[in-house]
């Protein structure tokens, strides 16, 4: 981490940052109105530095910016597909490379962003696991991918971002401490409704349950890409700590806890977990919990030589769990031609580092 002890003021909920300014505000003498006007510049105006609230006298700017610092990533490189799926690879302030993706369709622009700087689940069809874990990202670099990402949107015509989910780089209920106030300050500071933010696990169960626990209706999505656990344990190794029964049961839990959906995400791997005799125990996974089904092209990646599944299998995947009252959707391959599948980018820029080259 960097050697800059000042709070910083992303990390703070909408509470802690009411209080702490309120109380920098009092040391100094200053009309309780300043802890608002902070308020506004953090939430609504995006402000990057306390010399960017202009309505603030000029030595108040300089008294909070010693106070405070607001810790959002600079852009190492942005890559904007064909579809329009936008890639952003963002430096942390002690040099971590972490990335978040903008998806538009037609109806919503959806903000995929990360909460670890890589991965230490091991998963072995992904592209984050094989660079290796390095840190847990705070709550304020996980806010400062949106509010950096919102800020791009907004100069480039994408429009606002509508929805939220956490399946970038990392796993999302490993770094419990941040991700929870993250969850926080996107709903209650910046009004990103809780039914339109998403966090995805491989399967800690600890931490669906603390998810259950929470009164927002934020939603669940489950990496299970098997429907048995001696498949599952072959693709993520935290199957043998958290087997299926036991993580069935907490996804129980949280659907009890009422209106909070959940998504199974089934990576589609040609000769891997496509047989046709999987479809039968998928349905009744995604019964039991009522679950929604996204089946995805296995995207490839470094040091594996699976390939993803044909469009036939994938559509007689759907076609069998939609038959057995499953709703289903085949998620479509995004972003292929600037590397948009999670871990791709950053990966090939680690490699390019390493080899003393450029990024480009």
């Amino acid at each position: 981490m960097i050697d800059d002890d000042r709070p910083d003021l992303l990390s703070f909920t909408p509470t802690e940052l009411r209080s702490a300014v309120e109380e920098h505000f009092r040391s100094r003498g200053q009309p309780g109105y300043r802890t608002d006007q902070v308020e506004r510049w953090i939430y609504e105006g995006l402000a990057r530095s306390p010399s960017e609230m202009t309505d603030l006298p000029a030595e108040e700017r300089e008294a909070l910016d010693r106070a405070f610092r607001i810790a959002e990533p600079e852009t190492a490189m942005v890559q904007v597909s064909e579809d329009g799926t936008v890639k952003h690879l963002w430096r942390l302030a002690d040099g971590e490379l972490v990335e978040s993706v903008l998806i538009p369709t037609q109806r919503r622009l959806t903000l995929c962003i990360s909460s670890q700087a890589g991965c230490a689940m091991g998963c072995t069809f992904c592209a984050t696991g094989w660079g290796g874990f390095d840190r847990q990202l705070t709550a304020g670099e996980i806010v400062g991918q949106y509010r950096a990402s919102r800020r791009w949107a907004d100069e480039n015509d994408h429009g606002p971002i509508s929805n939220i989910v956490y399946m970038g780089m990392g796993e999302p209920l490993s770094n419990r401490k941040a991700v929870h106030p993250s969850l926080t300050i996107l709903n209650q500071g910046y009004g990103v409704g809780a039914r339109r933010i998403t966090v995805s696990t491989v399967g800690v169960v600890p931490g669906i349950i603390e998810l259950a626990e929470r009164p927002e209706q934020f939603r669940l999505a489950l990496s299970l890409h098997a429907p048995d656990s001696e498949l599952r344990g072959s693709l993520i190794p935290l199957e043998k700590r958290h087997p299926l029964p036991e993580l069935v049961e907490a996804l129980e839990r949280f659907e009890e806890a009422g209106g909070k959906r959940i998504t199974f995400e089934y990576t589609m791997i040609d000769g891997v977990n496509d047989a046709l005799e999987l479809i039968g125990p998928l349905a009744q996974l995604a019964e039991r919990v009522d679950a929604f089904v996204n089946l995805i092209p296995f995207n490839p990646i470094p040091y594996q030589d699976w390939g993803p599944s044909s469009p036939v299998r994938i559509n007689a995947f759907a076609d069998g769990l939609s038959a057995r009252g499953v709703a289903v959707a085949v998620r479509e391959t995004r972003g292929r031609d600037i590397d948009a599948a999670c871990g791709q980018l950053r990966g090939h820029t680690l490699v390019q580092i390493e080899k003393g080259a450029t990024p480009t």
